[in-house]
């Protein structure tokens, strides 16, 4: 660890903005490094009572229910993810000239090792597990976190200069960064969070910083296939290497026929064949080859790579079987926060699909997922704040295709929703949540969501429905 840059914090004022799971680890950390911590927060005290207690035993000030004026009183401020930069207590906080910063950006700041670094609207979470997977079968220590897991602010007094560090970066954590990871990559770029950022640009803007402070000793892994993302090699300084599931690519990974092929300085090796990816979707089969272009980049062999994929199978909450019951599998894909994602899940299969969708909206185009539901969907079950959009954008779609034979129904909560599947499925149906939206309308995050699901799964093994429906 950069020993030297940590103890800079020693008598420092800090108020930390969000206490949340990197909030919380970035508390203990300062605390550690002899910092005078302040945690703000627009929630209750009675909302955020675990975290206050985990914390009860270190000198912290709690300023809980808002961020009052006396939170501006620091040397400078650490803004978690979720925490919009426009709030007016940050433009306040730059108007007086506080400088901000995050917990990721400390992170970078400290880690003594090389960091791999991943972003894209989707696929981030399967990537980046899965490089995590090819580094460890390369014979490295791994760590993997960033986005997602446990916050490596936690471990970076263990990690040397020779490991392995695996970093999900969403737009949120990119926002302030002013420092590149050695390997960075740029999965694909959507609209995205668009109740977060003011426009497409500032997205993107944002999606940029993982390249934008590279040197040309660092590699920039990008997808040949979307020329948004593949634009930005001729941008920033990074040596390109690519992606691709559509053609040859000069130096990286790509799909040859059914084979996944490697090129890698002047050579050119076979990964593995597609019939070894154990993952579901045409969408995970171009995960696997950004993490086999991100590896290579980060000096695994493909020999590594193929191991790796051959035993990956998959992430919790994404495309996961959570079981079957009379001939009906049910899947939990929670992580399908955006409609993107939603119909990259219906892509991926080909029996009749019973969607459970809903949440929280992030101001994203549904007409794509509208047409795709009604040409992949028997039966559509809405709950949670976004239902009346998503059935409106489906009826419109509806309306303007002349198409009949949908039935879509309304649920109060996801308990009711997953009833109503069971109901109405049939031998050989496919139950899929995968919400288009966030969780945050009824859970804490899309996790406890998928969790929830699939506790609801359970219990329906014994369920009158299914016993009714595997007769029809």
């Amino acid at each position: 660890m950069n020993t030297t840059g940590a103890m800079e914090y020693r008598g420092k004022r800090v108020t930390i903005i969000g206490l949340g799971r990197e909030g919380t680890a970035l508390a203990r950390f300062l605390v550690e490094m002899g910092a005078e911590v302040t945690i703000t927060d627009v929630k209750e005290k009675n909302q955020l009572q675990d975290a206050v207690d985990g914390l009860s035993s270190l000198p912290i000030s709690f300023l809980l229910g808002g961020h009052p004026e006396e939170a501006l009183q620091a040397d400078i401020i650490f803004v978690s993810p979720g925490v919009p930069r426009e709030i007016p207590f940050l433009q306040e906080a730059r108007s007086r000239g506080v400088p901000l910063s995050s917990e990721t950006r400390l992170f970078f700041s400290l880690c003594p090792a090389p960091i791999i670094g991943i972003t894209g609207s989707s696929g981030k979470t399967t990537t980046t597990s899965l490089v995590g997977k090819i580094m460890e079968a390369q014979g490295c220590r791994t760590f993997v976190g960033g986005n997602i897991g446990s916050p490596l602010l936690d471990l970076v007094e263990q990690i040397q200069p020779e490991d392995s560090v695996v970093m999900e970066l969403s737009s949120f954590q990119l926002e302030v960064l002013e420092q590149s990871p050695h390997v960075a990559a740029v999965l694909n770029l959507s609209p995205n969070h668009l109740d977060r950022h003011e426009s497409m640009e500032h997205y993107v803007a944002a999606k940029r910083n993982i390249l934008r402070f590279q040197t040309r000793s660092d590699y920039a892994v990008l997808n040949a296939d979307q020329q948004l993302t593949r634009e930005l090699g001729d941008v920033y300084l990074g040596k390109v290497v690519l992606f691709s599931r559509e053609h040859e690519v000069a130096q990286g990974v790509y799909l040859d026929a059914d084979r996944v092929v490697m090129r890698w300085r002047g050579e050119r090796s076979v990964v593995c064949p597609m019939s070894e990816i154990r993952l579901l979707g045409i969408h995970n089969v171009e995960n696997v080859l950004a993490a086999c272009a991100i590896s290579a980049a980060a000096g695994a062999r493909s020999e590594a790579m193929r191991e790796a994929v051959r035993n990956f199978q998959g992430v919790e909450h994404r495309l996961e079987l959570a079981g079957e019951i009379s001939g009906v599998r049910y899947f939990d894909d929670s992580i399908a926060t955006s409609p993107q994602r939603t119909a990259a899940a219906l892509n991926s299969f080909s029996d009749p699909v019973i969607l459970l969708a809903g949440g929280r909206e992030k101001h994203l185009p549904l007409d794509a997922l509208a047409r795709l539901i009604l040409a992949k969907v028997k039966v559509l079950v809405l709950f949670g704040e976004a239902a009346p959009l998503l059935e409106q954008a489906v009826t419109e779609a509806q309306d303007k295709n002349a198409c009949e034979g949908l039935r879509i129904y309304r649920s109060s909560d996801l308990s009711e929703a997953v009833h109503k599947a069971a109901q109405v499925a049939v031998e050989g149906d496919i139950v899929l949540l995968s919400p288009a939206c966030t969780s945050y309308d009824m859970y804490r995050d899309f996790a406890a969501r998928g969790d929830h699901f699939k506790s609801l799964v359970s219990a329906l093994s014994d369920s009158r429905e299914h016993k009714v429906a595997s007769k029809r």
